[in-house]
């Protein structure tokens, strides 16, 4: 991927969205919730503190993670799509 996320940012692979419900009935496009999960494939140096030291990032390459349902940009990169979120929008790592 050639996207770099600067600061504090994160970049992440949105999960798919489910086509179907529990009982089998297929989902049209205007009903599908938004995914809220999905798999960090880039992440940036950090905030810096009052010494302009890099505090460490909560999450790393590879995490799966659930993030906020309104949060973050999705943009279009190598015919992929991904969100570059904040690390403050994440609110947890799926172990």
């Amino acid at each position: 991927m050639s996207l770099k996320p600067l600061g504090d940012r994160v970049i992440v692979k949105a999960d798919e969205v489910e086509q179907t419900t529990a009982s089998g009935l297929y989902l049209a496009s205007e009903s599908k919730e938004k995914p809220t999960t999905g798999i960090v494939r880039a992440v940036g140096e950090g905030k810096l503190d009052k010494e302009g030291k890099h505090l460490p990032m909560p999450v790393a390459v590879g995490d799966h993670v659930i993030f906020g349902k309104y949060g973050g940009t999705e943009v279009d990169i190598d015919n992929e799509t991904v969100l570059i979120l904040r690390a403050d929008d994440i609110y947890a790592v799926i172990e």
